[in-house]
C-alpha cells in the first residue's frame, strides 16, 4: 500500500487505510483532516505534487481548492453578520447601490449566498481573464438582468459568487475580500489558508490535474439555458488555475489555496459553535442562520436536487454519504470536500490535486467520509 504520512488516532485507522488505498488507485496527491470536538484526530497526506511523481506531497503542500473556497466566503459573510454590519435579509442594493440596475432591486443578500439570485454567471462575451479585473467584473454583474425570477429556484453561482458576496464585503469594510479573509479569519485562527496565493508560496503549490472530459456533448445543450450560460460565462479551465495570473487574482468562489489541515483549521469554527482555542468569530445564533433553508429542488445549473441554506448545502441525494441532521457541506470541482457536523462537533476536509469528474465530491471523497463516520459508529 502507498505510504501515508501524518498522524491519526487509532480509532480512525480506517481513514489512513482508505487514503493509502486511494493513493494506490485514482489519487495522485492528497490530504485528509478531521477535527472532533476541538481535537485534530486525523491529519494525513501522501502521494505526489506532480504527474511525473517526482515531487512528494509534503506536510506543507497546498493546492487550489476550487469551490471549497465558497465555504470560507460564506464564513466571511457570517462574520459580518455577527458584528452587526451585514443583514442577510436586506437588499443587496443597501450595500451596493449600483446592483439595483436592470430589475435587481429586490434581490437580497441571502439570495447570493443560496445561489437563488438569478445572477449565476456573466453575460457573454466574458473570459477567465475578465474575472481577474475586479472593478470591471463586478460592474458587469451590477448591469445584468437576472436569468430567472430571484428567490424562486437555485442556480449554482459557480464562478461569480465570490465577486457578488465579495463586493458587498468590500463596500462594507473598504478592504478587499482577500485582506478580510486573511486578517479576520485565517490569521486569528492560525490557519494556512489564503485567497489566491502569495508569490512567496508558489513553491508549495501542487498544480491541479484536469478531470476527464464530460460525458455530455455541449453541442446538444440549449445555449439559452441557465446551465449553459453559467458554465460558459466564463468557461472553466483547470489549466488556468496553474498560471501565475490565476494565483495572483482575487476569486472568492474559486482560488483559495490550502490543504486539508488549513481548510479544517478555518471551518471547524462552525462545527464548534463559533469558537476555537479562545478565538470566537461567531455566536451559535449566527451559525444557526446557515440552516435557514432557501431552496430545495433541482438546481437550474447543476441539474440535480440540492437543498441550500445560507452559503452551504444542507443535503443532496448526489452526496448520500453526508448524513442528514445538523450537517452542511460543500466542495470544489474535482472532488475536494468540507463537511461540518454540528451534532458531533465534527469537521472533515479533503483536498487533492488530481481532479475527478462529477458534480460534487467523488468516489475518493466518499471513501474518506464513510471511513470517518464508520469509525464514529
Amino acid at each position: 500500500m502507498a505510504e501515508v504520512h501524518g498522524r491519526c488516532d487509532e480509532r480512525f485507522a480506517a481513514v489512513r487505510e482508505a487514503l493509502g488505498q486511494q493513493l494506490d488507485g485514482e489519487e495522485l496527491g492528497a490530504s485528509v483532516a478531521v477535527d472532533l470536538d476541538g481535537e485534530t484526530v486525523v491529519d494525513l497526506w501522501g502521494g505526489y505534487r506532480d504527474e511525473a511523481r517526482t515531487q512528494p506531497w509534503s506536510e506543507h503542500t497546498i493546492v487550489n481548492v476550487w469551490s471549497t473556497t465558497k465555504c470560507v466566503l460564506a464564513l466571511a459573510a457570517l462574520v459580518l453578520v455577527e458584528r452587526g454590519e451585514l443583514d442577510l435579509y436586506a437588499p443587496v442594493g443597501d450595500y451596493w447601490p449600483e446592483f439595483c440596475a436592470k430589475g435587481k432591486s429586490q434581490i437580497e443578500v441571502r439570495h447570493l449566498l443560496a445561489h437563488t439570485s438569478g445572477v449565476s454567471g456573466w453575460e457573454q462575451p466574458f473570459s477567465i481573464r475578465d474575472m481577474y479585473d475586479w472593478p470591471s467584473a463586478t460592474e458587469r454583474l451590477a448591469q445584468q438582468r437576472p436569468w430567472w425570477e430571484p428567490g424562486t429556484a437555485s442556480g449554482y453561482h459557480a464562478n461569480n459568487q465570490g465577486h457578488l458576496v465579495g463586493e458587498i464585503i468590500r463596500r462594507i469594510r473598504n478592504q478587499t475580500l482577500r485582506r478580510f479573509i486573511a486578517t479576520e479569519i485565517a490569521e486569528p485562527l492560525g490557519a494556512d489558508f489564503q485567497l489566491g496565493a502569495r508569490e512567496s508560496e508558489i513553491t508549495r503549490i501542487a498544480p491541479v490535474v484536469p478531470p476527464p472530459p464530460p460525458d455530455v456533448d455541449p453541442r446538444t445543450l440549449d445555449p439559452e439555458s441557465v446551465a449553459v450560460k453559467t458554465f460558459t460565462g466564463p468557461t472553466a479551465s483547470a489549466k488556468a488555475a496553474n498560471t501565475p495570473e490565476w494565483r495572483a487574482a482575487e476569486l472568492g468562489a474559486l482560488n483559495g489555496h490550502s490543504n486539508a489541515r488549513g481548510v479544517m483549521s478555518v471551518l471547524r469554527v462552525l462545527s464548534l459553535g463559533g469558537e476555537v482555542n479562545g478565538v470566537r468569530l461567531l455566536s451559535p445564533e449566527t451559525i444557526e442562520l446557515i440552516f435557514d433553508q432557501q431552496s430545495d429542488g433541482v438546481d437550474l445549473v447543476l441539474g440535480a436536487p440540492f437543498r441550500w441554506g445560507m452559503g452551504f448545502c444542507l443535503g443532496s441525494p448526489t452526496v448520500p454519504y453526508v448524513p442528514s441532521g445538523r450537517t452542511f457541506f460543500w466542495g470544489g470541482w474535482g472532488g475536494s470536500l468540507a463537511v461540518m457536523d454540528l451534532d458531533r462537533r465534527l469537521t472533515i476536509t479533503y483536498m487533492m490535486n488530481k481532479m475527478g469528474g462529477g458534480l460534487i465530491g467523488s468516489s475518493r471523497s466518499e471513501a474518506y467520509v464513510r471511513a470517518v463516520y464508520d469509525a464514529l459508529g
